[in-house]
């Protein structure tokens, strides 16, 4: 090194490197690439929040002449509507909590015991939460109507009985119809991080004299909080926007929730009342921003490392004979929540109406019908496109949030990883309302409304915050000594981000896909305010089958949305396994 001027470094005759200028273009190009990111994330969740808001001071729909008031939050404050939400609070909770408890067990007995076959009852135990609501919800009222549900009438021939132990339209029928689909999304969050846990910290535990119990309370749920804590959030959150269930089974027992009062406001009223549905939703808001910031205060300042560079084994407790027990647990399970409502959908679409189980009534008209379809067809063409496309670019995009958000110190994260979190304050149907105001206000160049692209930027939307929690909890557990580690022994940023951090979050970003792939699927709330003629989704399809009174049509779709379940996650089973294999 010849000389050395302010800002540079000169070297041998060839030629000078300017460090001072590469770290200006390197902070700006960061600062850049940052004000990007927010800018997206703006016009997919401020933009639509701030027509939202707009939308519950205006008095009357998108597109037409009125004024500005508070009409919308004085009935909001009134009496029924505090009913409303107090029954939505309620039964939200009274699905998270046993759903969530549940969802530990299940992930305990996969990941941590010796129970036989545990590869293939994960398949299983997470069946339910791919399954379309309406489908299970369809099948539930044929199963357990209190008149002519197949179990009622069965419970009546075996006992000679004239009372119908089973009522799916109650408020038990809610909440047990939530928490089948609530259990397997649970799980799928905390299965891996039972995986990624260092034994060696319960071990401790152990060799100091703590019992089993001890130790699972006092170390594996402390180390879990993160999780634990996201898992309830989005599960409650989740229960709060839940439509299916108070739809089929609340409506009939006269139940209404937040979702249900929004819908019959909307789709019920000769002239929508836009202004109230949007101003309960804010309502909603205010409460979930509360609920996260708790979230936030309980979590501020504390480690929850259970990934290291340290090399170990995770541990698998032998249960001995229990292991059959927790074996027929999960077998349990999957009857109760698949091969029940699954075999009623199949019994039905064989028969030419539900409840006549006569040999003459047997036919194979509704599948001539199905596949004669061509609306079916192009549905499922749109939902296959909107779910392979969605699906990358949310969890593409969830993916760069999380580490912005849980690996830096740039200056914005915050306010970015506040911006992806914002989605999961709105109900599906709310910010379908959001999108409906946001897409009609955008200038003429600009065509989306009313095309299949309002639909991809709604699924993105929704997404995001379970891309961002996925990942998230993917690159928490990750020590940071494993990028300085690497950095010291020269690999640059990219190196060690493709080779260290992605490759060791690979399987959660993989769950976090097929997960994405599957809700946009299943969503109803948002797409049925969203499409229009040609850019029709499954999930609507469903939906204008049943209203018309084809719900045998509705099972054979459900049949083979079915065997799209299971092939995709088998798949991804198989190729998460041979990706961890290798690294």
């Amino acid at each position: 090194m010849s000389g050395q001027t302010a800002g540079t470094i000169s070297q041998a005759p060839g030629g000078v490197i300017n460090r001072g200028g590469f770290a200006r273009r390197y902070l700006q190009g960061r600062a850049a690439g940052v004000a990007a990111l927010a800018l997206i994330l703006g016009f997919l969740t401020l933009y639509p929040f701030g027509m939202l808001l707009y939308g519950s001071l205006h008095s009357t729909p998108p597109g037409m002449a009125g004024e500005f008031n508070l009409n919308g939050y004085a009935e909001v404050f009134s009496g029924p509507a505090v009913i409303i939400l107090l029954n939505t609070i309620g039964i939200s909770l009274a699905k998270t909590i046993p759903a969530l408890a549940m969802a530990v067990f299940l992930a305990w007995i996969i990941a941590r015991t010796d129970t036989p076959w545990a590869g293939k009852l994960e398949v299983l135990i997470t069946l339910p939460f791919f399954i379309p609501p309406i489908l299970t919800a369809m099948a539930w009222a044929m199963l357990g109507n209190p008149q002519v549900g197949l179990l009622n009438t069965l419970w009546k021939w075996m006992t000679g009985s004239t009372v119908s132990p089973i009522n799916v339209y109650s408020w038990g029928g809610v909440v047990w119809h939530m928490i089948q689909y609530s259990t397997p999304f649970l799980f799928l969050f905390i299965v891996d991080i039972f995986r990624a846990m260092d034994p060696s910290l319960e071990e401790s535990s152990r060799m100091c004299g703590a019992s089993r119990w001890r130790t699972f309370r006092g170390i594996t749920l402390v180390l879990m909080m993160p999780a634990l804590t996201n898992s309830f959030i989005l599960s409650f959150i989740r229960g709060i926007e839940s439509f299916e269930s108070p739809l089929f089974f609340g409506t009939p027992a006269k139940i209404t929730v937040i979702t249900t009062e929004i819908y019959n406001s909307i789709n019920h009223h000769a002239t929508p009342d836009y202004q109230y549905a949007t101003a309960i939703s804010f309502s909603v808001m205010a409460m979930m921003f509360l609920l996260v910031f708790a979230q936030w205060r309980i979590l501020r300042g504390r480690s929850f490392t259970t990934v290291t560079g340290k090399g170990y084994q995770p541990s698998v407790m032998k249960l001995g004979r229990w292991r059959w027990a927790t074996f027929a647990f999960c077998i349990l399970f999957f009857f109760v929540t698949v091969v029940l409502p699954v075999s009623q959908l199949f019994i039905g679409s064989f028969f030419r109406f539900f409840g006549f189980y006569q040999w003459d009534m047997l036919t194979l008209e509704h599948y001539r019908n199905v596949f004669a379809s061509s609306e079916i067809w192009r549905a499922f063409g749109n939902t296959m496109l909107l779910g392979l496309i969605g699906a990358s670019l949310t969890m593409a995009l969830g993916a760069v949030v999380a580490y912005i958000s849980i690996r830096t110190k740039w200056r914005g994260r915050r306010l970015i990883e506040a911006l992806a979190w914002l989605p999961w304050m709105m109900p599906g149907m709310v910010l379908g309302i959001g999108f409906l105001w946001a897409f009609a206000m955008l200038p003429g160049p600009i065509p989306i409304y009313g095309t299949i692209w309002a639909l991809l930027l709604a699924y993105v939307t929704l997404g995001t915050p379970v891309s961002v929690r996925v990942m998230s909890g993917a690159y928490a557990q990750l020590s940071f000594d494993l990028e300085e580690c690497s950095r010291v022994h020269g690999a640059t940023f990219f190196q060690t981000l493709w080779r260290i951090l992605v490759a060791l979050a690979w399987p959660s970003f993989a769950v976090g896909w097929v997960l994405t792939f599957f809700m946009i699927m299943r969503e109803l709330s948002a797409s049925i305010l969203l499409y229009s003629v040609g850019s029709e989704v499954l999930s609507v399809t469903l939906m204008k089958l049943w209203a018309n009174g084809l719900a045998e049509q509705v099972s054979v779709i459900g049949l083979m949305m079915m065997m799209l379940v299971i092939v995709f996650r088998w798949v991804q089973l198989r190729f998460l396994k041979s990706r961890i294999s290798t690294l």
